[in-house]
């Protein structure tokens, strides 16, 4: 009885120390699980390039890259970067060579990697869905293009901050938050075509490296080396004292050139710096010696220039007493642009928006002088071809190009003028839209065909930080949609104004204009002697680009097939479709015929 009694209790015993043992482990998977679920991760998707990304909204992304685009294009997307379970510590990101399936390879050179830094948006545009916050729109390259080191960003020690405020490799995430990586490919002219892959790695010190497969679709045809749009955006003359130099100092050009080689990079026209402007004789001629006109000639061929602007001349009494030197001035710029054979690329900005009855009659004089003594000279004028003033007059004969706001299109008056011999461009400035001027405004504003169950008949695309990005690539169809010819914009940096201010705290012109006359940003804050490119600069360059499919198209006989697709994606000014899917649809279905039609 006590021996069973034994057996018993050693059995009950052994019972309890498995169950206990099993238990053990059981808590133990469950510890080891929960420590796993708990580790610090990066969680990666990826976007559309024309997605706005928040610091701490929320964006829905995919789990693949899946890009197109020509030969001599630069074709980009984000990377999501969020933080799981806690911060991410030093960030960084690369991506594979690209190879194609017969062994071709993109070279690293083609690949450009950006890290987003978030501007401060304090007071949204009355007319801006967006909230404010801080919106990712300045692009930090993760390293120096004109040093080749990392942009490392701040430093903190014993003995203070050291480095520079935004970095671009190396940053921190923390978690509830997000950081977009910009990624720019940009595919040679004499590129194979066919289907590229990689994968985009990001990993931090902290926590294990994650992955993204990346495709790229090139396609088997070439964009042009400069825009074919004509355009206008201004010169940097005036950033100068924001990097604390004079405007002549050598220092500065150097400076100024980084800005021209970034503005021609992403299809716009630069300006001739005002360092090239040729010495004016006594009587007003002007004269363009060899060295000159080497710098001159380099200059066009370097970056591509559609367009060169001829100085205003720089008389007081052009009217007047300095009349025959006026005609000197212009006969002689004129004379070397045709000579070099640039003369149709030619253009005078003659007069910025006369908004009162008596600038209608300077813009007349104006005109008269320069068409009477220089006639082949076109005379720019930034006004809409129908009068504002019913006092006024009109402008019919004064000048050559009217340059119209988006919401001031009038297709009507469009095309009166341009069966007079003129052209017509397009430009933006501030948050404007039809002005009660318009010839058809109550037709606009009534509720009624073709505009009933339509949203935002009047609100064409706005250039402010607060509104969609498809807004500034989607200025370029507008322009094809209308038959206008250039484009304008009133400034690329106005943050070199006086007083100068600093557009990474203060975006801002007046009060809520966010990014307002501003593309660029100056690369001081994150250690760069020269310019820092927005998202905003990022997608006009991707609607230039388009543009130049239009063109493809249409000299390969499909000038009916772009008019459909483009009426359908701008169907007016302020009414156009804000789905980058459908825009991107588009764009294949064009590149599709521009193959299939062949050269």
């Amino acid at each position: 009885m006590k021996v069973k009694m034994k057996n018993i209790i050693l059995i009950t015993g052994l019972s309890l120390l498995i169950v206990s043992f099993i238990s053990c482990a059981k808590i133990k998977d469950t510890s080891q699980e929960d420590e796993k679920q708990n580790t610090i991760s990066i969680h990666i998707e990826a976007l559309h390039s024309s997605v706005h990304v928040n610091l701490t909204g929320s964006v829905s992304g995919s789990k693949a890259v899946s890009i197109s685009c020509a030969r001599n294009e630069v074709e980009s997307f984000q990377v999501i970067v969020k933080a799981q379970h806690g911060r991410l510590h030093k960030v960084d990101a690369s991506l594979s060579l690209l190879s194609n399936e017969v062994g071709n390879t993109l070279s690293a050179e083609c690949v450009e990697i950006f890290s987003g830094a978030f501007i401060p948006v304090r007071i949204p545009d009355p007319r801006s869905d967006m909230k404010p916050g801080m919106w990712s729109d300045a692009l930090v390259p993760l390293k120096n293009p004109y040093t080749g080191e990392p942009v490392q960003g701040p430093n903190w020690s014993k003995t203070g901050f050291k480095g520079e405020r935004f970095r671009g490799r190396y940053f921190d995430v923390w978690e509830n938050q997000q950081k977009p990586l910009w990624v720019d490919i940009s595919i040679p002219k004499d590129a194979s075509p066919g289907i590229y892959t990689g994968v985009f790695t990001v990993w931090a010190e902290n926590a294990d490296s994650v992955n993204i497969p990346v495709k790229i679709e090139v396609w088997d045809f070439v964009l042009p080396d400069g825009p074919t749009l004509e355009n206008h955006f201004g010169g940097f003359g005036r950033t100068a004292g924001f990097f604390g130099l004079k405007a002549d100092s050598e220092e500065f050009h150097l400076i100024e050139d980084r800005f021209i080689e970034m503005m021609a990079a992403h299809r716009i026209n630069p300006q001739l710096p005002r360092r090239f402007d040729p010495p004016v004789a006594e009587d007003g001629s002007v004269t363009f010696d060899e060295k000159l006109d080497k710098k001159i000639s380099d200059f066009v061929t370097q970056y591509h220039m559609t367009n060169i602007e001829v100085p205003r001349a720089p008389f007081s009494d052009m009217l007047g007493a300095d009349r025959e030197k006026v005609a000197r001035f212009y006969n002689s710029w004129y004379d070397y642009l045709e000579r070099k054979g640039w003369a149709d690329r030619a253009y005078l900005y003659m007069y910025d928006e006369p908004k009162k009855p008596h600038n209608y009659e300077q813009v007349r004089q104006l005109g008269a002088l320069v068409g009477e003594v220089e006639p082949r000279l076109r005379r720019l004028v930034v006004e809409q071809p129908y009068s504002r003033h019913p006092t006024g007059g009109v402008l019919d004969g004064a000048l050559d190009i009217w340059v119209s706001l988006f919401g001031y299109i009038d297709e009507e008056s469009i095309k009166r003028v341009q069966k007079a011999g003129d052209e017509v461009w397009l430009y933006t400035a501030l948050v404007q839209s039809i002005p009660k001027f318009h010839p058809n405004y109550k037709t606009f504003k009534a509720e009624n065909f073709p505009y009933v169950d339509t949203v935002d008949i009047e609100r064409p695309p706005y250039w402010e930080i607060d509104f969609p990005l498809l807004s500034y690539r989607i200025a370029p169809w507008l322009n094809y949609r209308y038959g206008t010819t250039g484009l304008l914009y009133w400034s690329s940096c106005y943050w070199g104004s006086s007083p100068p201010r600093n557009p990474w705290d203060n975006p801002t012109h007046g009060d809520h204009w966010n990014g307002e006359g501003m593309l660029f940003y100056p690369g001081t804050e994150a250690g760069i002697d020269g310019p820092i490119a927005s998202v905003r600069l990022k997608n006009l360059r991707d609607g230039m680009e388009d543009y130049e499919y239009f063109v493809l198209l249409k000299n390969r006989g499909g000038e009916g097939m772009i008019e459909e697709i483009v009426k359908d994606a701008v169907p007016t000014w302020g009414n156009w479709d804000q789905d980058t899917d459908r825009l991107l649809e588009r764009r294949r279905k064009i590149a599709n015929e521009i193959l299939r039609l062949g050269n």
